[in-house]
């Protein structure tokens, strides 16, 4: 199938935005947040510091008085530099395009399924920077099957999954991590469409290298066709 033929279907799953955080949290209470390189108040930020990136998230959150800060789709960012995990010899090769759309809140916030499906797979990601606990659906719509990956969340939320478990759209799967489980981030949501799973396992790259950039943009579209949090 091709990209945009999966797009159309993405769109006709839902007229409204589907959340996959705090369902009590008004949409009119996110606010966007950006991360990238281009962010010269970030210049003045250690992002190498997960207590100081949240700091600075906090108060920008606080300012414009929202209470979930999302963004981050095809963002090239800064702040992956400081994990091995994500650089290479060759310059080319670095990987610091985030390729989902993360939600920043508070540890314990409740994570929910964007669509009906099954557990696929989980796992414990746990180099420095990586996903930390991450949970993976299969969904299957219109003959079609696909994935959502849920990153940076607690441990209690993958000790007890059974893979095949079947899931309701917007059933609690999961809440949010700590920066000591989640690979060292501010709490967070790294939500991110997968269409071809390849032979991953509990993982799927989130971040990828400008070589490897028209792969990903097609295989993982922009999460906001389904939460519609952009227009």
């Amino acid at each position: 199938m091709s990209t945009s033929m999966f797009i159309q279907v993405l769109k006709s799953l839902s007229s409204t935005p589907i959340k996959v955080l705090a369902p009590e949290i008004n949409i009119e209470d996110y606010l966007v947040l950006d991360l990238s390189s281009s962010n010269k108040s970030l210049q003045y930020v250690d992002v190498s510091s997960a207590q100081n990136l949240e700091t600075y998230i906090n108060s920008h959150l606080t300012k414009h008085a929202s209470k979930i800060g999302y963004g981050g789709y095809l963002e090239v960012r800064d702040l992956y530099k400081r994990s091995t995990y994500f650089n290479s010899e060759s310059n080319a090769s670095i990987r610091n395009i985030h390729i989902g759309v993360d939600l920043w809140s508070k540890a314990g916030t409740s994570v929910l399924a964007a669509l009906d499906g099954e557990i696929h797979s989980f796992h414990n990601n746990m180099n420095y920077g990586d996903y930390g606990p991450t949970i993976i659906l299969k969904h299957s719509y219109f003959d079609i099957i696909f994935y959502t990956l849920y990153g940076h969340l607690s441990l209690e939320s993958i000790t007890s999954l059974q893979v095949g478990s079947v899931l309701k759209q917007g059933e609690k799967i999961a809440e949010l991590g700590t920066s000591d489980v989640n690979g060292d981030y501010p709490p967070h949501l790294h939500f991110q469409i997968i269409h071809d799973i390849q032979e991953y396992f509990g993982d799927y790259p989130g971040v990828c290298s400008a070589t490897d950039l028209d792969f990903y943009a097609a295989n993982c579209p922009d999460p906001n066709i389904l939460l519609k949090l952009i227009n």
